[in-house]
C-alpha cells in the first residue's frame, strides 16, 4: 500500500522521534496529542498516550478517532481486518490485565511479530516489533477513502514505498538529532541530513553569504523535511528499491553513512561481481539470486573494515560498530520474513542481462596470507632475537660486534623494526584487497 492510501501515516511519521518528559511535566507535542484526541484537560507524559498518539493521527487527517486514552477502545474502531496491511491499527495486549493494553499504526512485518510505529513506544514516538501472540485485532478506519479490507493492501513485504519508510525509520533511529562535533567531518548534521547534504538537494552553494541561514535551516529539520531529501539522495540514487528488501535496508543506511559510490562497491564485492561503483543489470541479478543472511554478513564485515580504517574511529568507532550490528539485526529480520519482496525488475534490463551471474564469495584468508601478520613477526624478531639470542645458545660473536660496530648493529636492527611497521601499515590499507604472500629474508 502507498503511504497516499493511509493519510494518517503522514501525520504519524512526521512526529516520529518526539519524547516524552518523565515526571509530571508535559511536552508540547504530546500535549497536542491529549488535546487532538479530545481531552485537553490531562497533562504529565507519565499517562499513558499511544491512544492519544493514534487519535491525534486520525484526527488531523480529517478521521473521528475513538476519543478515548484507552488503548483497548480501538478494538471497536473502524472495520476488522485479517492482514497487517500498511497503515492498519493494531492492538495489542499488555500484559494478563484485561484493562490494559497497546495500539499503534502497522509499517511492516517482521519474524515473528509487526513492525508499528506508535507513540509512548520507549517514552518516544518509534518504531518497535511487536509479537503477534499479543496482537488482539487489525483494525481500518471505515471513513477512509481506501479499498475495503475485503480487498486488503498489500504490507511492507510486497510494497517498495513501505520497504523505503521502513528502512528510513531505521536509519533515523541510527542518526538521532542534532550534532555538531569538530571531529565530525559532514560538520553541523540533524537527522542525519548534513549541511552539504541540504544545500546540495535546494541546488545551492555553500558559501560565507549562505553558510549561517543553512546552519539554521539544519538545526530546525524535521523527519517531514529530510524524508523526501532521503528518498531522492540516497534511497533511489543509491538503487535501494531495485534490491531485494533486506538487502535494500542495509545498503540505504550504507548509502547514508559512507556515500552512494562506496556504498556500491561494498555491495558489489559482498556479492563478488565486478566493483565498479555503479548499480548496474549484473549486480541486481545477483543481488536477486545471492543468499541474502551470509551476503548481508560479508557487507557487514567489509562495513566494519572500512569504519576500523578511518582516521576518527579512536572517537566514532563504537557508535559505528554498534551501527553496523544494528543495521544487520533489522535487515536479517527482513531477510527471514516469509513474504520477503522481490522489487520489480528494471523494465531496461534484456533477458540476456538477468541471467544468473557468479557470486562467488569473500573467502576468509589463511592468517599466512595476512601481510599484517607477517609485518609483525619481522618485527618481533628483529627487536626481541638479539635479546632472546643468549638464553637459546645464540651468540652474536665478539668479532662481529667488533667489526661492525654496536651502530651499525642497532640500525640494522631499526631498519628492519621499521620494515615490519611500514608492512603493518600497508597489510592495514590492503584489508579489503586479497593479499599474496611473498619470501623475503632479512639479515642481521
Amino acid at each position: 500500500m502507498s503511504q497516499s492510501h493511509a493519510p494518517w501515516l503522514d501525520a504519524a511519521w512526521s512526529e516520529f522521534g518526539t519524547q516524552a518528559i518523565p515526571g509530571p511535566r508535559t511536552s508540547v507535542q504530546v500535549q497536542s496529542y491529549y488535546v487532538a484526541a479530545g481531552h485537553p484537560d490531562v497533562s504529565g507524559d507519565d499517562v499513558a498516550w499511544c491512544a492519544a498518539f493514534v487519535g491525534a493521527c486520525l484526527e488531523r487527517s480529517g478521521i473521528r478517532c475513538s476519543r478515548s486514552l484507552a488503548a483497548r477502545s480501538y478494538l471497536e474502531f473502524g472495520t476488522p481486518i485479517d492482514t497487517a496491511s500498511y497503515g492498519a491499527i493494531a492492538v495489542f495486549s499488555r500484559g494478563s490485565d484485561t484493562a490494559l493494553g497497546h495500539v499503534a499504526f502497522v509499517v511492516g512485518e517482521a519474524s515473528g511479530g509487526l513492525v508499528v510505529l506508535g507513540g509512548n513506544q520507549s517514552n518516544a514516538v518509534g518504531v518497535l516489533t511487536m509479537p503477534r501472540e499479543r496482537l488482539l485485532s487489525l483494525r481500518w478506519p471505515s471513513l477512509s477513502p481506501v479499498r475495503q479490507p475485503s480487498a486488503p493492501e498489500p504490507s511492507l513485504a510486497t510494497t517498495d514505498e513501505a520497504v523505503f519508510q521502513y528502512a528510513l525509520a531505521h536509519v533515523l533511529r541510527m542518526e538521532g538529532g542534532f550534532s555538531d562535533d569538530p571531529y565530525d567531518p559532514g560538520g553541523p548534521t540533524n537527522l542525519g541530513i548534513t549541511l552539504a547534504d541540504l544545500a546540495a538537494f535546494r541546488g545551492i552553494a555553500v558559501t560565507t553569504d549562505t553558510e549561517q541561514d543553512l546552519r539554521s535551516d539544519v538545526a530546525a529539520l524535521t523527519v517531514v523535511a529530510v524524508t523526501p531529501i532521503y528518498r531522492q539522495r540516497y534511497w533511489t540514487k543509491s538503487c535501494a528499491p531495485t534490491l531485494p528488501a533486506a538487502l535494500a535496508l542495509f545498503h540505504f543506511d550504507t548509502a547514508v553513512n559512507h556515500g552512494v559510490v562506496t556504498a556500491a562497491r561494498t555491495l558489489q564485492i559482498a556479492l563478488g561481481v565486478s566493483a565498479d561503483g555503479e548499480i548496474g543489470p549484473v549486480t541486481q541479478a545477483a543481488a536477486r539470486t545471492c543468499d541474502p543472511q551470509p551476503t548481508l554478513e560479508r557487507y557487514a564485515e567489509l562495513r566494519r573494515q572500512r569504519y576500523r580504517a578511518l582516521p576518527t574511529f579512536w572517537r566514532f568507532g563504537r557508535g559505528w560498530l554498534a551501527r553496523v550490528d544494528a543495521t544487520l539485526s533489522a535487515a536479517m529480520q527482513l531477510a527471514t520474513t516469509s513474504n520477503n519482496p522481490q522489487p520489480s525488475e528494471d523494465p531496461s534490463m534484456t533477458t540476456a542481462s538477468q541471467s544468473p551471474v557468479s557470486t562467488a564469495s569473500v573467502e576468509p584468508k589463511w592468517w599466512g596470507q595476512s601481510l599484517t601478520i607477517w609485518g609483525t613477526i619481522v618485527t618481533g624478531l628483529a627487536t626481541v632475537l638479539p635479546i632472546a639470542g643468549p638464553l637459546l645458545g645464540i651468540e652474536i660473536s665478539a668479532d662481529l660486534v667488533h667489526q661492525l660496530g654496536d651502530g651499525v648493529v642497532r640500525a640494522a636492527q631499526a631498519l628492519a623494526g621499521v620494515a615490519g611497521i611500514l608492512m603493518t601499515i600497508y597489510g592495514r590499507t590492503r584489508a579489503m584487497q586479497p593479499l599474496v604472500r611473498r619470501d623475503f629474508l632479512v639479515k642481521l
